[in-house]
């Protein structure tokens, strides 16, 4: 990462610069100058498969923060110009892939080009935007193509840099002729993963991933990709919330330690479920009062919704407790999944989008001691024989 800059700085690295090489190696390795008491040490206490994935995610944060510290030193300049440290949001790499998205992105699904108007969707993006979120998600079925078009046209107004941004897009539902939808070579060059090597070859994108795909199929892209040396797809978007777990916590992680593919979620208040409007009925103004979204109604007052509900409720004393909204410790509760590249947040107003937001100052609470009080409030922990982060 940094090797590619000191080829042009190199005279300018300093001795010191140079001792903070030398002793970032040193902090990396975790390396001491008393290894057999280090040898002893793990002779007495070995870690679970969690404890060991902690662990790696430590050492990670930290050879990160001593790479920063070092080009900041380099450059002469302050944590302060970071957007991490400006704005208090984390980043995370997208997979196994270099692309560093923030932690929360904004969806477009239903608002933009639908629910909202023009100007409140500026306003979302603007507060997300000020915030550090880095990572905007459409596709080109969302409101016929418009929410694509406001997403860009927004962009431009702003003059926001296209380089500081990453922008996630969904093919498939398309247009209504039979050759505007599906994965075929006419709607998008060609199938799936030589399209997506052609698009990518082509500078027309970055990175291309799957959404909404199984894990089978996924392992069958990788494996066509490497086969006939291609681009493999570097994350799956996919469902995750309090009542959905299973693919994001059994079936992705498998993916992401044998080929890389992190998951970017969605609806992390499912479908507005969780955010408690739905606790005494279906609100007129609310989303499953639509008419295209009856299946959402249907969802709410059937005896699984009622459910949910009264488990929500219980939900509510943790979330007091934690100074937080029910909203805030369900996305931070998405959040604490290191799985979890990035979690995509919908939302219609400026107000529930800065109370999403504040999640983020949720997530340092979110302690195995809270998460084990949740898992026993659902009772849904989706349970793997097979543990692949070891």
């Amino acid at each position: 990462m940094l090797a590619a800059r000191t080829g042009a700085a190199g005279s300018q690295i300093s001795e010191e610069n140079h001792r903070l090489r030398r002793l970032s190696g040193l902090s990396i390795g975790s390396k001491d100058k008393s290894p057999k008491k280090t040898a002893e040490k793990g002779k007495d206490s070995s870690l679970s498969p969690s404890g060991q994935t902690q662990l790696r995610a430590r050492q990670l944060a930290l050879a990160r923060e001593v790479e920063m510290n070092w080009y900041l030193k380099l450059w002469e300049l302050s944590s302060e110009h970071t957007i991490a440290c400006t704005t208090g949001m984390p980043h995370r790499n997208l997979g196994k892939s270099g692309l560093r998205v923030s932690c929360l992105g904004l969806g477009t699904w239903v608002t933009f080009g639908g629910q909202i108007s023009d100007e409140v969707a500026e306003r979302l993006m603007t507060i997300a935007y000020e915030s550090g979120v880095n990572l905007f998600d459409t596709a080109e079925v969302y409101a016929a193509g418009k929410a694509e078009v406001i997403l860009g046209s927004i962009i431009k107004k702003k003059g926001w840099r296209r380089s500081s941004l990453v922008i996630t897009t969904k093919l498939y539902w398309g247009g209504k002729a039979e050759t505007e939808r599906g994965l075929s070579r006419k709607h998008i060059i060609e199938e799936i993963v030589r399209a997506m090597t052609h698009v990518i070859n082509q500078g027309m994108a970055m990175y291309w991933g799957t959404s909404r795909w199984s894990a089978m199929e996924i392992m069958e892209a990788y494996s066509v990709a490497r086969q006939f040396n291609m681009i493999p797809p570097v994350c799956e978007q996919a469902e995750y919330h309090l009542f959905q777990r299973e693919k994001v916590e059994v079936q992705l992680p498998e993916l992401y330690h044998k080929i890389g593919v992190g998951a970017m979620t969605w609806s992390p208040l499912a479908c507005g479920i969780i955010s408690g409007k739905y606790g005494n009925g279906v609100p007129e103004s609310s989303r499953a009062s639509l008419k295209c979204y009856q299946w959402l109604k249907e969802r709410i007052v059937s005896e699984e919704g009622r459910k949910q509900q009264n488990k929500l409720k219980d939900l509510l004393p943790i979330a007091e407790r934690l100074g937080c909204t029910l909203p805030q410790l369900a996305v931070a509760w998405c959040l604490r999944n290191e799985g979890v590249s990035s979690v995509l947040l919908g939302s219609s107003t400026p107000e529930q989008l800065i109370e999403n937001l504040g999640a983020i100052q949720v997530l340092p609470k979110m302690t195995s001691h809270v998460v084990n009080e949740i898992d026993n409030i659902l009772r849904n922990k989706p349970y793997s024989k097979k543990d692949y982060r070891s």
